[in-house]
């Protein structure tokens, strides 16, 4: 196996999309073993390397040991032990009944793999959201083009070194850059793009693959609301919540972004999640840079200027180390930025609903979340919200959670995204499902074929 660099200037994307091609026309990625040998790879590179990866998370967003070990690197390499595990018993081919008039035969479904998957990954989390969907691409027998967020720039250099060190680097290439080589990797044409970030860049890709009809996965964001019922453990579902919504400094894609508490709890609520902030903050000390950078620090720190809501907690921003406290807003107005965007940092809203009906109707009457979160003891409840309120994805009675299952499709829905992967489902997400029909030589009944009598077509309708 040979290393080649990374590569970060324009004029040598065609030349590596053209080596990438020829790789997967030589068929070895589709064979079982070369699959299971990446991804036993991938699990020794996070393995190895996790101090370096740990340092170059703290670099580039001040994140801290536990975090970066509980947000990119364990939850990455469950992705790959879970697709290690099971990828015999997904390659096989899958039988299917047939209808009587296409006996005798025999039917089946089976999974190749589509070719080469551009994987463009996200700042917030750029080893698990770049590597996660690695996983699915090596799992289905693809090559991959690995394009990390120059926003997390100490990460994207680590992962351009370390991907040729441990992955077949002549079917996995890493290119660094800027949007303008995302767009030239994009006018090259894959056979499928998955890309994690925003909404409005979302756009922007699936309209740049739209030339070449590159099938995408776009796994987006949005406002992804938090219900609290008047039965609710306000206890835990404080300490829930603020957990999720601190971890990585609220930059995270399924963090909740506003809360919508029944009235009559509202206020013990948002007095526990306060406290629970305060809890998870004491003796933390200084993480260093807290958001990414100025122009997102600059825009989290006019929601707070702006807000016609009561800061109840926090508030505070420091340019000079870009950070931003952990901060409670009381009633915010609904035309507030901080209730029209998404939030991506730690600005959590809190407003109070008299009915369910109106909990429902306010955020139905918004763009459809990435995911929603939804505390309350009454199982009829809780059923009531996941049904009557799209979303991604949804989890009762926690936040965040169903992610880091291998079993369960992620994804989003509308303006949160479309498609989904993790275990099975990215397997199955970049592979073709080729159907395929066996018959027999004889019988070769005559009535099939033309010339048509009446006669004929009358035993035709009955046997189809």
């Amino acid at each position: 196996m040979t290393t080649t660099p990374a590569v970060s200037n324009l004029p040598d994307i065609p030349d590596v999309m053209a080596q990438v091609r020829r790789e997967f026309a030589s068929g070895r990625t589709r064979d079982r073993a070369w699959r299971e040998e990446q991804l036993r790879n991938l699990i020794r590179l996070l393995d190895e390397q996790e101090d370096q990866i740990i340092a170059a998370l703290a670099s580039d967003l001040g994140r801290s040991r536990a975090e970066a070990w509980l947000g990119d690197i364990s939850s990455t390499r469950s992705e790959a032990a879970f697709a290690l595990k099971h990828l015999h018993r997904w390659m096989r081919r899958r039988r299917q009944p047939l209808p009587l008039p296409q006996y005798p035969g025999s039917a089946w479904v089976q999974y190749e793999p589509l070719g080469v998957v551009l994987v463009i990954g996200p700042w917030n989390y750029p080893v698990y959201l770049t590597l996660s969907p690695l996983v699915a691409a090596l799992a289905a027998g693809n090559c991959a083009v690995i394009k990390p967020s120059e926003l997390a720039p100490a990460t994207s250099t680590l992962l351009a070194r370390l991907v040729p060190e441990y992955l077949d680097s002549e079917a996995v290439v890493v290119v660094e850059g800027d949007a303008a080589s995302t767009q030239e990797l994009l006018a090259q044409g894959f056979d499928h793009v998955l890309f994690t970030g925003g909404t409005e860049v979302g756009r922007k890709i699936m309209a740049a693959a739209a030339p070449t009809l590159t099938p995408v996965t776009l796994e987006l964001g949005g406002k992804s609301p938090v219900i609290v019922t008047a039965d609710a453990d306000l206890d835990i579902a404080a300490r829930r919540i603020a957990w999720i919504k601190c971890v990585n400094s609220g930059q995270t894609c399924i963090a909740p972004d506003y809360v919508l508490a029944d009235h009559r709890v509202r206020d013990r609520l948002v007095d526990k999640i306060i406290e629970a902030i305060e809890e998870f903050e004491r003796g933390r000390g200084s993480d260093g840079r807290r958001i990414v950078n100025e122009r997102q620090f600059a825009r989290l720190a006019m929601y707070l200027a702006q807000t016609r809501g009561t800061i109840a907690l926090g508030g505070r921003v420091t340019k000079a180390s870009l950070s931003i406290e952990p901060t409670v807003i009381v009633d915010p107005h609904p035309d507030d930025a901080v209730m029209q965007e998404e939030i991506f940092g730690p600005i959590l809203p809190v407003l109070s609903y008299d009915s369910l009906d109106d909990a429902i109707s306010f955020v139905n009457s918004r763009p459809k979340p990435l995911a929603g979160y939804y505390f309350t003891k009454s199982a009829a409840v809780g059923k009531r919200l996941v049904d009557e309120i799209p979303s991604g994805g949804a989890v009762i009675n926690h936040v965040a959670m169903h992610c880091l299952v291998p079993q369960l499709p992620f994804g989003g829905v509308g303006a949160s995204g479309m498609g989904s992967y993790h275990g099975r489902w990215g397997f199955e997400a970049l592979s073709h499902r080729k159907s395929l029909l066996r018959r027999t030589f004889h019988p070769d009944l005559r009535l099939i074929y033309p010339p048509y009598s009446e006669r004929t077509l009358r035993i035709l309708r009955k046997f189809f």
